[in-house]
């Protein structure tokens, strides 16, 4: 479960963002928040979820690239093996080249295994800056570690030098490169206090890209109806539901022909040529309600671009709820109706099937999401820029919006910001772009 993500330096942020996932004092939808008890938080809740709006451009996407960043960074950092190799994920603000340029800073507050932690890393191209990791196995804060470099002692400053519920380790404190982090290492030197936190990341944490340009696999649904009979039926039943003429799905065997096969696995090692050679290549086929009460098996090709995404995403959103992982999906609306959409919120929010507190960080333009019959107020955020290009990242409710107030009507008009503000047209020949014009002629004649 996320608490809060903070990140500065990143892309199109320049300031320091901070997406926080603590539900407010709010009473409406409370099958919407997570109610798990944590020491020195008592009385607290956490939101099954919330939605970016913005702009094009405008940093929403950006949000969820800084989480997927921290969470590459701390999974394959203790693969370098050249002190001098870039620091991986690092991309700071662009748009002032001739100024100084801070470390790029990243902090989480996340729940493993019951525990909550607080781990922040800073980083330039070059090395990392600074590196801490926080537990609250109780309500008092216990620091783990702390790494900082010092650039008058070109050295690292390791604190505390007692940690409490952590033993210092100097020489693989030694052992970590300036550009590794000391959670990968420690982990791939069988420190196992901290693989909870690791296994956080690996495990507990997906990313789901949806946008158009992206193609989103329906191998593992392919595989949930394959191997996972209860899974399976579910998957069915989801798709019966959607009300996309979809009575039922299979797998059929559908290898390419051998001229076909031998240019796909064409260069690739003689061990994988096997495996590609003896695998069974199955194909999603749906059947469909025909005339009466027949059913007719579709090919997969002719079925639509939203069928198939949705298949595709059946899977694994099922997954995630079963297993109460927390999912990060960009572009949640694209190929896929409206209510489509609000139908995959609201089983996501649906305590019976959200039994263990999945939580879903997700982008959208799609202004009928903005319903308080579907999500509270605190679920959502918008992004926006600045005149100098930078990212604002900013919640709903910092505009205090009234008790049954059109959240949509509020959000087209421009009134939360994060929309494009076009006055005169693509091309700047609306009515109001030829007014401007003869204005600006009268004032020079």
């Amino acid at each position: 479960m996320i608490i809060q993500f903070s990140v500065s330096n990143y892309r199109c942020f320049r300031g320091l963002q901070t997406l926080n996932l603590t539900a407010t004092g709010d009473k409406s939808l409370p099958e919407n928040c997570i109610d798990t008890a944590l020491p020195g938080l008592s009385g607290k809740r956490w939101l099954k979820g919330v939605g970016i709006y913005g702009a094009n451009a405008s940093g929403k996407s950006t949000v969820l690239d800084a989480l997927r960043a921290i969470s590459h960074l701390a999974l394959s950092s203790a693969s370098v093996t050249d002190a001098k190799e870039p620091v991986r994920h690092i991309e700071p603000f662009g748009l002032c080249p001739d100024g100084p340029t801070p470390p790029t800073a990243f902090g989480l507050v996340f729940v493993a295994d019951g525990v909550r932690y607080e781990y922040r890393v800073a980083a330039t191209r070059e090395r990392i800056w600074h590196e801490s990791l926080r537990a609250f196995p109780d309500a008092r804060e216990q620091v783990w570690y702390s790494r900082d470099w010092d650039p008058d002692a070109s050295a690292y400053e390791w604190t505390p030098e007692r940690p409490t519920g952590f033993r210092r380790d100097t020489q693989l404190e030694g052992y970590t490169l300036r550009n590794m982090l000391f959670l990968s290492k420690a982990v791939a030197n069988n420190r196992e206090e901290l693989q909870p936190v690791y296994d956080w990341f690996k495990e507990r944490l997906r990313f789901l890209d949806l946008a158009a340009h992206r193609r989103i696999s329906h191998s593992f649904t392919l595989n949930q109806l394959k191997e996972q009979a209860e899974h399976a039926q579910q998957i069915v039943a989801l798709l019966r539901h959607a009300d996309i003429g979809v009575n039922g799905a299979g797998a059929i065997e559908n290898p390419p022909d051998d001229e076909t096969l031998e240019k796909y696995i064409n260069g690739a090692p003689e061990e994988m040529r096997n495996q590609l050679r003896n695998r069974k290549w199955l194909t999603p086929e749906l059947t469909h309600q025909g005339v009466g009460s027949s059913s007719v098996r579709m090919p997969w090709p002719t079925e639509s671009a939203g069928t198939q995404r949705l298949f595709a995403l059946a899977g694994p959103w099922l997954d995630i709820l079963h297993k109460g992982l927390v999912v990060c999906v960009d572009e949640l609306e694209t190929s896929m109706h409206p209510l489509m959409v609000r139908e995959l919120l609201r089983l996501f929010m649906c305590p019976k099937a959200n039994a263990k507190g999945a939580q879903l960080l997700f982008t959208t333009h799609n202004p009928l999401l903005l319903d308080t019959t579907l999500i509270r107020r605190d679920q959502v955020w918008f992004t926006d820029k600045d005149d100098e290009g930078a990212a604002h990242l900013y919640p709903l409710t910092d505009y205090s919006p009234r008790k049954g107030e059109s959240l949509v009507r509020g959000y087209l008009s421009g009134r939360y910001g994060a929309v494009p503000f076009i006055p005169t047209g693509l091309l700047g020949n609306t009515p109001a772009a030829e007014t401007a014009s003869e204005n600006t002629r009268g004032s020079h004649e």
